[in-house]
This record gives C-alpha cells, sequence and structure tokens, in this order.
C-alpha cells in the first residue's frame, strides 16, 4: 500500500501490542464476570472508556491497567507482568522517528505491517511499497506529493525502503500481491526505471515467501476491480485478520468478519485469473517493451 496519497487522516489505528493487550484486558474482565460497567466505576470514568481500552483505540495507562487487574482478582505477578508490557506497548515505534512525513493514519499500517504473520494485498494503481525500488518510490511519492521539498521527499522514500526490511527478516512474512496489469503501463519516472522496477519483480517472485500475481487486461470485469487494500494475518491468537483500505484523505481498518471475508475470498477470486507463469512471461513482456 501507499502512504503516497496526500490527505490527513481520519481513523484511529492501534499498534499490535497494545490491540494483544486490549484483548487480554476483554478477556480478563469477562473471566471475572465483570462487566463494562462494574470496570468503569473502579476506575472512575465512563464505560466507553473501557471499550475503547480494550479495543485499543487509547493507550493503555499502567494506572489503569493495573487498577483493572485488581479489580478483575489477578495474581500480582500477572499484574506486573502487565503493566510491563502495556508501557512497552506505549513505547513509539521505529517508524516514529519519521512522524514529520508519515500521515497519523498510515502508522497503524506499518505496525500491523511489522507485525502480521501474512499479507495479501491487492494494487490497481501502482507496485506495492514493499516492492518498490527507491527510483520508482521516488517517482510515485513525488506525484502524491507534489509541493514536498526535496528533503522531506528522500525521508518518504527512505521511510518506504526501511519497510522493505521485514521481508529480509529470518521469520519474514508471507507476501502474496496481486496487481492489475494497468500498473505495469503507468510509466512512473520514465523507461528506465520501469525497467528496474520490472526486475526487482521478477527477482523476489523467485522467493519462497513472495507472490507477484498480474491480472491481465484480458481478465475483464472481476469482483476486485475496486480501492486497493491489504489484508493482515496474525500468528497471535488473540488478534483477529484486519483488512486495510485507503481512501483520498485517510484509512479505513476493518476487522469485522464480514468486511474481511470479503476482501479475502476477492483477493482469492483474483488470483485465479493468472498463474505464476503467465504473470512472469508478462513482466518479461512488459520489459521489453521499456528497453
Amino acid at each position: 500500500m501507499s502512504e503516497g496519497r496526500s490527505g490527513t487522516g481520519s481513523t484511529s489505528a492501534p499498534t499490535v501490542l497494545r490491540m494483544i493487550l486490549g484483548r487480554r484486558l476483554q478477556e480478563r474482565r469477562q473471566g471475572a464476570g465483570a462487566s463494562l460497567e462494574d470496570a468503569a466505576r473502579a476506575l472512575r470514568v465512563k464505560p466507553l472508556t473501557i471499550r475503547r481500552l480494550e479495543k485499543a483505540e487509547v493507550g493503555l495507562k499502567p494506572l489503569y491497567v493495573e487498577k483493572l487487574l485488581q479489580t478483575y482478582g489477578a495474581e500480582q505477578q500477572e499484574i506486573d507482568e502487565f503493566v510491563d508490557l502495556a508501557e512497552r506497548a506505549n513505547e513509539p515505534g521505529w517508524w516514529h522517528t519519521y512522524r514529520d512525513v508519515l500521515p497519523n493514519w498510515f502508522s497503524g499500517y506499518v505496525s500491523l505491517e511489522t507485525g502480521a504473520k501474512t499479507l495479501r494485498t491487492y494494487e490497481s494503481h501502482y507496485v506495492t511499497g514493499l516492492l518498490q525500488t527507491p527510483q520508482y518510490a521516488r517517482g510515485v511519492l513525488r506525484g502524491g506529493f507534489p509541493n514536498d521539498s526535496d528533503e522531506d521527499l528522500q525521508r518518504r522514500v527512505d521511510l518506504r525502503l526501511r519497510r522493505q526490511g521485514l521481508l529480509e527478516r529470518s521469520a519474514a512474512p508471507t507476501l502474496w500481491v496481486v496487481m492489475e496489469e494497468a500498473v505495469l503501463h503507468r510509466v512512473v519516472g520514465g523507461p528506465e526505471v520501469m525497467r528496474g522496477q520490472i526486475d526487482r519483480l521478477l527477482e523476489v517472485s523467485e522467493l519462497e515467501h513472495v507472490s507477484v500475481d498480474i491480472v491481465p487486461f484480458t481478465a475483464g470485469a472481476h469482483v476486485g476491480a475496486c480501492a486497493p487494500f491489504t489484508y493482515f494475518r496474525f500468528e497471535e491468537p488473540e488478534l483477529p485478520d484486519i483488512v486495510y483500505s485507503e481512501i483520498l484523505s485517510g484509512a479505513m481498518y476493518l476487522d469485522q468478519r464480514s468486511d474481511v471475508a470479503a476482501h479475502l475470498e476477492a483477493h482469492n477470486r483474483m488470483s485465479l485469473l493468472t498463474s505464476d507463469a503467465d504473470s512472469r512471461a508478462l513482466l518479461h513482456r512488459m520489459r521489453k517493451e521499456y528497453s
């Protein structure tokens, strides 16, 4: 996905650890037979505040966490461990150093991306950010932020390239990309940049944990021909599958089962419109066109 689209953002996006702890707080409350109102009385807050804590929509204040767990009858060792995790959850991620060029609504995406074990993404306009070359990324970001200074633009490029490091980790996530053929026809940065970008796609498609599917024009109308999106699945059982989708001025983070299932089915259907061999053949053919 791209933080290269302009906009000021909207939907709040929690970090992965905060989401895990929020779910555990909810399970602990329910296990103790306490209602939202019971928990709210313990903190002298409104029930909505407890709901927001459990949904990771706000930061986890260690004092709140300690008081809630005491109310739920937790042992002191569990409380101490939980408070320690809550303090860690409130620490900024590595991407925080790029906050001057990172929209607030996209910082949550980077956190989810960093913590996911599986990513499925659909792109209709550009090569997905995790697979962009520096030259291609610069062209995309220059288009998204035409008024940026050269310094700010370079920081955006640096952020995008640093995100790509997750594909080189020892326990790298599985990345399954579905892109429209139109992506390869949209000339970003000129023919030389496009050749380099296609070489990159051919290179990464050989990796065991990366799949690149190109839906050809000949596929016609299909279920996914809409807004780009990314589907996340996590190792931690507390976390639900999440779908991220951008709009012009922000983003949506969806975790309702029906929404997630609809996007997952769309990704599956689109992947059936091509094959690994056909996708690679199309990449080679387009590379020759840029020679």
